[in-house]
């Protein structure tokens, strides 16, 4: 059964007494083939018999056999192709999930990089505004300065200034 090939075998059937029949040399047949043979294809519905020791007619026989054979390999074939069409739907969904996740991973990976720049600029941002707060420091600290130094010159100048009219009121009034 199978094969590509068109080869001539000889095959010797015989019915035994329950109508099984079975392969006495040559090819081996499933059960479903021998059941399909033993369905009535004469309007007797019974397999003719040649001669009273039960072979079947042997043209009825291979035209019968040669039909279950191409029945079988019909069967087979589209039952290949039928695994061939089911390969291709699984390959094709294969690839259809895996660009799925190729273009899941881009996106991520995108959306990954956009956050990493992200951050990079809130850092730089940071260090200005870091940078600038220091600035301001420095320079209020300076201004403190300043003014704690000009605030002492007047203290100075303001206690010179009432010591020396302090002294001018005693030198008066003594």
């Amino acid at each position: 059964m199978g094969g590509g090939g068109s080869s001539t075998r000889r095959v010797t059937f015989e019915a035994d007494e329950n109508e099984n029949i079975t392969v006495v040399k040559g090819v081996r047949l499933s059960d479903s083939v021998i059941d399909r043979m033993k369905e009535p294809s004469s309007p007797s519905g019974r397999l003719q018999h040649r001669s009273a020791s039960g072979a079947v007619n042997d043209e009825e026989l291979k035209k019968r056999i040669a039909e279950e054979l191409a029945l079988e390999r019909a069967r087979r074939d589209s039952e290949a192709q039928k695994r061939r069409l089911f390969g291709r739907l699984l390959e094709r969904e294969r690839i259809s999930s895996n660009e799925h996740l190729t273009r899941a991973i881009l996106r991520e990976r995108a959306a990954t990089e956009e956050e990493r720049q992200k951050a990079q600029r809130f850092a730089k941002q940071l260090e200005e505004k870091d940078r600038e707060l220091k600035k301001h420091d420095a320079y209020y600290k300076e201004q403190l300065a300043r003014l704690e130094e000009r605030s002492a010159q007047f203290y100075k100048v303001t206690t010179e200034q009432y010591q020396k009219a302090a002294d001018e009121v005693s030198s008066r009034f003594k």
